[in-house]
């Protein structure tokens, strides 16, 4: 620890990190003089892969080291910024950066005092809501959510902060195509590289997905991109790894990791600026009925501004006419 001290060029989230271990190992006054000169303020980022930090997540790295140095008065800032990022749904977060701000607040919260008191006022309805724990959950019910017809008022002696969370699932048919600094590509065709429509395909019919992926180049290398393909329950997934067939070129470019289940196929991989990499997956139309395509769907993991989808559709799988 000393011998890092001494280095004299530590990036400010190491010194944080450094000092919070000087004072758990009984040398607060030495972790106080490694954070006194350094800023308050992070500029913004997001890391993709390696650390996959963020501002955010460094904020909270600060908090947790205030609070060993039992600085409330600093921390409550900090708390303050975190509360009202994680409350913002249009906030994104890494699970980094997500466990790190719960493990921070957490931290901050389990030094309060006294109850946990505030009654909420939910379509005319109030409710009053008392706990010895640090933090409580309530179910909201759908109905009248649309209104803003919620009403909450704290009781409690300190500073009540409170989340509100709505989460689903796109309906059948409600997707809608969308990209952001991210490009894809969804065609279909046989094995010998005919098109053919998805929308309707003669049951048995052999065939190939391949969807291209694009970095547009704007941003840099992009790390730790998941592609996401779900397949109608009529359509079967011809494992090429089960066959040894893998060499064969249906496969296209070599992903990171390839996870291929009963009726998806997860793929893992990474793409330099202004590269492109496809990747196929053979198919056959095995059961007659009408059956839905769910979305293509492509997205970095730790970066939600970067994305690329197309949307899902209605396909049909007819039975075979014979001649």
């Amino acid at each position: 620890m000393n011998r890092l001290r001494e280095q004299g060029n530590l990036p400010p989230t190491a010194a944080w990190m450094l000092a919070a271990a000087y004072v758990k190992a009984g040398q607060p006054e030495a972790g106080k003089q490694l954070i006194d000169k350094l800023p308050m303020q992070i500029k913004p980022y997001q890391e993709l892969a390696y650390s996959y930090g963020s501002d955010l997540r460094d904020k909270a790295i600060m908090l947790e080291t205030l609070l060993l140095l039992n600085d409330r008065t600093k921390a409550f800032e900090l708390v303050k910024e975190i509360s009202e990022a994680m409350s913002n749904s249009n906030y994104w977060m890494s699970t980094q950066t997500l466990a790190w701000c719960l493990k921070s607040v957490g931290a901050y919260a389990g030094g309060e005092k006294g109850d946990l008191k505030f009654t909420y006022t939910y379509n005319g309805k109030e409710v009053n809501a008392n706990t010895a724990l640090t933090m409580a959950q309530v179910n909201l019910p759908m109905e009248g959510a649309k209104g803003g017809n919620l009403k909450i008022t704290s009781e409690s002696k300190g500073t009540l902060f409170v989340r509100l969370i709505s989460e689903g699932v796109p309906a059948r048919g409600a997707e809608e195509d969308g990209e952001k600094n991210l490009s894809i590509n969804v065609t279909y065709a046989s094995s010998s590289g005919i098109p053919v429509d998805p929308t309707v395909l003669e049951q048995g019919t052999e065939f190939v997905a391949t969807v291209t992926v694009t970095n547009p180049g704007m941003r840099g290398i992009y790390k730790n991109l998941a592609l996401n393909q779900i397949f109608p329950s009529g359509w079967e997934i011809n494992n090429l790894r089960l066959t040894g067939d893998e060499g064969s070129g249906i496969t296209g470019d070599i992903a990171t990791y390839q996870d291929i289940r009963d009726d998806r196929v997860y793929t893992y991989f990474d793409l330099n600026a202004n590269q492109r990499k496809t990747f196929k997956v053979l198919l056959t139309a095995s059961y007659a009925g009408s059956y839905y395509l769910p979305a293509v769907s492509c997205e970095a993991m730790y970066d939600n501004s970067v994305y690329a989808r197309k949307k899902g559709k209605v396909v049909d799988v007819v039975k075979k006419v014979v001649q």
